[in-house]
């Protein structure tokens, strides 16, 4: 029988916080709750988890905080911030870092569960897929490992840069539909969600800078184009 899986949520709030973990263990999740950034922290060195609910505004250790802390351990689990700031700067802040979701408070239970369940959803069919690699004119490309390697140069992408760059490599040469890439990767096309794919736009066009045959470019009002020398056919 498969084992729940387990998240580690980081809520300051003491009723909201019991609130959602008492809602989430009755969706079968096992949850760990943290009344703050430090005890997220030292739970997190202790526990091996499949997903993060983080707080932003915490005492000790905020929110964006602790997950450059989980950041530098684990390049792959999925975080989820909530927040009740709605600054577009803060929002931009934490997909930097690396966020897979972000929730504005007041939210729902079921909103906030549908976004766990989507993100694990997609985590749990990478993983399924069999092994995929993609040659970019002088890079080569692992999907399964998520290693973009130039020579002697190998670079672990995190989950966001590996799922856009599968994507763009699925499309390679031909145009990739940005509201497409949104809704599988981000599940949500609104602007913060497509204000954090330009990020990762940026990042992936500074990982393949070393060849200039290998381009991202902006198709305006359609979405992008991963552009790679085609092979010559003997």
């Amino acid at each position: 029988m498969e084992e729940n899986k387990k998240i580690l949520l980081c809520e300051d709030d003491e009723n909201l916080g019991m609130l959602l973990r008492e809602y989430l263990q009755a969706k079968d999740y096992d949850t760990t709750l943290c009344p703050d950034g430090e005890e997220g922290y030292r739970a997190f060195l202790t526990e091996k988890y499949d997903l993060c609910v983080l707080d932003v505004m915490m005492p000790l250790k905020d929110g964006f905080s602790l997950a450059r802390d989980i950041r530098q351990m684990n390049e792959e689990i999925p975080i989820i911030f909530l927040t009740a700031k709605t600054l577009k700067e803060d929002i931009l802040e934490g997909f930097k870092i690396g966020a897979d979701d972000y929730l504005t408070k007041p939210f729902s239970m079921e909103e906030l569960t549908m976004r766990i369940e989507a993100i694990l959803r997609r985590v749990t069919k990478r993983k399924s897929h069999d092994r995929t690699s993609y040659e970019l004119g002088e890079y080569t490309f692992d999907t399964q490992t998520q290693v973009l390697a130039h020579g002697d140069v190998h670079k672990k992408l995190t989950t966001k840069e590996s799922e856009l760059l599968s994507l763009l490599c699925a499309h390679a040469n031909d145009i990739l539909q940005r509201d497409f890439a949104l809704r599988t990767i981000w599940i949500d096309d609104n602007y913060f969600n497509a204000r954090s794919m330009d990020v990762y736009i940026t990042k992936l066009r500074k990982l393949l800078q070393d060849d200039e045959r290998v381009q991202i470019i902006n198709i305006h009002g359609k979405g992008y184009k991963l552009i790679i020398p085609q092979k010559e056919e003997n």
